[in-house]
């Protein structure tokens, strides 16, 4: 049997429409009494990335505690609208979500298996087996822990970051009582802001921290940039 999560290709474009670009149109354009209703449409919009992210879990088997979480967010936010509660438990969910996250991150340095080696230094990215063999060579591998352990606490930073953001976000736009068409429409409005306002500095830190962890090989290894980088050939395998 094919292991279907080492075939899955990121869609970031299908991704975007599904679980953003869609859900904020119902929210903003339908929640009226005359359409879905506010209920209705909140059920409507969650349903397009709560059913994607399901199907990329089963159809592909991706373990993915990042993925699984996402769709725990959007389940709560859901529940905040149906059940009517305070508004105000949307800030609190929209920061918890990435403070969890950091938690972990931080949590990982500091037992001694940093999450960077998952997300930014495995053999998908970078060329680790010839890393490693070079640092052995240049007896650097200790220091190369440690820099690899800033790294994570860097990468935990962004996270701390994204949940302040979050929060500032949610507290800005959505004020209206929950479970009503204004409640639906900021929900919505907050969804599309979220990308550029939260999504694009994030992925400017983490571009950042990439840079962080080249400049660390290099120095200690001596190897360039497509020294290390993996080819796309022996990353598909």
């Amino acid at each position: 049997m094919n292991n279907s999560a080492s075939t899955h290709k990121p869609r970031p474009l299908v991704d975007i429409l599904v679980s953003i670009v869609i859900p904020s149109v119902i929210l903003m354009k339908f929640s009226g009494d005359s359409d879905l209703g506010a209920s209705g449409a909140l059920i409507v919009a969650l349903a397009f990335p709560v059913g994607w992210g399901l199907y990329e879990l089963v159809r592909f088997r991706i373990k993915n505690f990042i993925a699984l979480l996402g769709l725990i967010s959007v389940l709560l936010t859901g529940s905040i609208g149906l059940l009517q509660l305070d508004s105000a438990w949307l800030a609190v969910k929209e920061a918890a979500i990435p403070a969890i996250l950091g938690i972990v991150v931080l949590i990982s340095a500091r037992i001694g298996k940093p999450l960077i080696r998952v997300l930014l230094y495995n053999p998908m990215v970078l060329n680790t087996e010839k890393i490693s063999h070079t640092l052995r060579q240049r007896g650097h591998e200790q220091a190369f822990e440690l820099r690899l352990r800033n790294a994570t606490y860097l990468l935990g930073g962004t996270f701390f970051i994204s949940a302040l953001l979050n929060y500032l976000l949610a507290k800005w736009i959505v004020v209206s009582p929950s479970g009503s068409e204004a409640f639906n429409e900021e929900l919505g409005r907050m969804t599309l802001l979220s990308y550029p306002v939260i999504a694009a500095p994030s992925m400017l830190m983490m571009f950042g921290i990439f840079y962080f962890l080249w400049r660390s090989i290099n120095q200690l290894t001596g190897l360039g940039l497509e020294e290390v980088l993996a080819s796309p050939g022996k990353a598909g395998e």
